[in-house]
């Protein structure tokens, strides 16, 4: 009877599913090298928009992201009440989310704006969230240092090729500030390799987002095997939907990261319940089989 008992539950198992175990998931470039500050900004009245991109990966799962942080500069002087909104943007690589019938296809997928969009952001974002009324993102600014220079950046030396490469735009100095986002309404993202882009309006001046080392070095989140570490990319409102590499295009040396962290909560792909409880069930039928053995040859 303890058998037969047993044998209905384990039928049982096989024909339920439960949820995955979440595992906490983080990610971080580290701390910022001071090696370039791109503009990364919203469209707004007399300024265009422009948008800075950085990459990361998930794997082993669906990844529900909860929370960022990113640094940049803002202007010298500046209250942090100068900050009007904040935006985040997730996009895939290409050539997910794009046209690629308008690129010259492989090797290069240039077009006529740009040598190449391999390794870029895609054409159009898979996600976003923003400070405005139920956008789900509420932010949490806090100055760093009162004074931080980058040694280059990109804000107005964004153009199409062939003039493309400007070296940059010149070393800028502003305000260090560390904003901290909640995503309200969680970002889901399965299994594969994003680009987080954060924007920042300003009632007056730029944001800038700080580099961080390429390729990433302590106390950053080294990539997981089999996916290589990007550089970072950026375009304007002008260049849209085609991006350029900020090292490789505009400055014309040197690749860069971006300063950023990521943190949620990471499910695995639900299995059935079985899988989690059925060897403990047939452990348990074990045990009963040897008890019974026992008693019998007693």
């Amino acid at each position: 009877m303890i058998v037969r008992a047993a044998v209905l539950v384990v039928a049982a198992l096989l024909t339920w599913s439960g949820p995955a175990l979440a595992v906490p998931f983080f990610f971080s470039t580290g701390n910022t090298d001071g090696k370039i500050a791109t503009a990364s900004r919203p469209s707004s009245t007399g300024k265009i928009e422009i948008e800075s991109a950085d990459d990361f990966v998930v794997t082993g799962g669906n990844l529900s992201l909860t929370s960022a942080t990113f640094q940049g500069l803002i202007p010298t002087g500046a209250s942090l009440s100068s900050i009007g909104s904040v935006g985040v943007e997730i996009y895939r690589v290409f050539p997910l989310d794009s046209d690629v019938t308008r690129t010259s296809g492989a090797p290069t997928f240039s077009t006529s704006q740009v040598p190449t969009r391999v390794n870029s952001p895609s054409d159009v974002e898979f996600a976003s969230r923003d400070s405005g009324s139920g956008g789900g993102l509420t932010f949490t600014p806090g100055i760093l240092a009162s004074s931080f220079t980058a040694a280059n950046s990109v804000l107005n030396g964004i153009h199409p090729t062939p003039t493309q490469t400007t070296g940059g735009d010149l070393a800028v100095t502003g305000q260090q500030v560390q904003f901290n986002v909640i995503f309200t309404s969680p970002i889901s993202l399965p299994d594969g390799h994003y680009f987080f882009v954060p924007q920042v309006e300003l009632t007056s001046g730029d944001f800038f987002w700080l580099s961080a080392p390429r390729p990433i070095v302590p106390p950053g989140t080294p990539f997981p095997a089999g996916f290589t570490d990007l550089q970072s990319w950026i375009r304007n409102e002008n260049l849209d939907p085609d991006w350029l590499r900020v090292g490789t295009d505009i400055v014309g040396v040197g690749t860069f990261n971006e300063t950023f962290t990521l943190a949620g909560d990471l499910s695995a792909v639900p299995e059935p319940a079985s899988m989690l409880l059925l060897g403990s069930t047939m452990a348990a039928l074990g045990v009963v089989g040897r008890r019974r053995g026992r008693r019998r040859s007693e």
